[in-house]
């Protein structure tokens, strides 16, 4: 049996890298009429971060910090991801309509891929690799290793041309 894509999930980190693996991903989605769901992972902020801000700020204003900005970080990031489609398809404005939607999250980027792949029950993932000198013609991004190794779904990593 021929697999079908009908959902691809594209992790983006809004880089260079991304907006190629973006334009594979327009390219199979094209092809398998499928949709495109986007997502950006923030990173969470290193604990001996967190500790001194909050050494600083006290524990209590930093919670409520936290939680007034966390989501109007998230709906920033949201128009940055959306921006940066526009931006890298501006050459085939049609292919903004593959894609089904937009989400950021916080937290480790392995592990929220594959939780949102298996939200929306992708058929396949699609992330740019890090070119990251010399070097990285002899090993894969970490994320990319664990995606691999974890994912039970197709991964295609996409490296920058030459």
């Amino acid at each position: 049996m021929i697999p079908e894509y009908k959902t691809i999930l594209h992790a983006t980190d809004l880089t260079e890298n991304s907006a190629y693996a973006l334009r594979h991903a327009v390219a199979i989605a094209r092809c398998h009429n499928a949709q495109i769901h986007l997502l950006h992972v923030l990173p969470d902020v290193e604990p001996a971060v967190l500790n001194y801000v909050s050494t600083v700020m006290g524990e209590d204003r930093l919670a409520d910090y936290e939680l007034k900005h966390k989501e109007d970080i998230r709906d920033e990031m949201r128009v940055s991801v959306h921006e940066f489609a526009k931006t890298e398809l501006l050459n085939c404005p049609d292919a903004l309509s593959l894609i089904h939607e937009v989400e950021v999250h916080h937290g480790s980027p392995a592990s929220q891929i594959l939780e949102e792949a298996d939200r929306i029950d992708a058929d396949m993932i699609i992330i740019g690799s890090h070119g990251k000198g010399r070097v990285s013609h002899a090993f894969l991004g970490s994320l990319a290793k664990r995606l691999l190794r974890k994912s039970p779904r197709p991964v295609l990593v996409v490296p920058l041309p030459k």
